[in-house]
């Protein structure tokens, strides 16, 4: 039977920006979100983008237009580069929301009970 990697409902990660810049962060993970999302702040900071296209999304404050960009992230140990919207989340508790675009295709599972490791 394939080992699946198991994430808590929190993980640290790392985004890889360009010229070799990285940030350590902590991001929610988010089995509800259909996409992952990443603070507009993070993303200048490290330089990401350009922008691939403009994404609908819906949310509970209702539908928005959003940038999406390409990022690299690191985690669980796996680097892998997919879509993020690039959001204002500077009212939020964590910059960067990892979704089922994520989740699904890394075949990720959840574990609520399972604490986040300093990476």
């Amino acid at each position: 039977m394939e080992q699946r990697p198991v994430l808590g409902l929190t993980e640290q990660v790392i985004v890889i920006g360009t010229k070799g810049m990285q940030e350590k962060i902590m991001a929610r993970i988010d089995t509800g979100a259909t996409s992952s999302s990443i603070d507009e702040r993070l993303a200048e900071k490290l330089d990401l983008g350009p922008m691939v296209r403009l994404k609908l999304v819906k949310s509970a404050s209702g539908s928005k237009r959003r940038p999406l960009i390409r990022v690299k992230v690191k985690i669980n140990g796996k680097v892998m580069e997919e879509e993020f919207t690039v959001a204002d989340r500077a009212h939020m508790t964590y910059p960067l929301l990892i979704g089922q675009n994520i989740l699904k295709k890394e075949k990720f599972l959840i574990d609520p009970l399972k604490k986040s490791v300093d990476i």
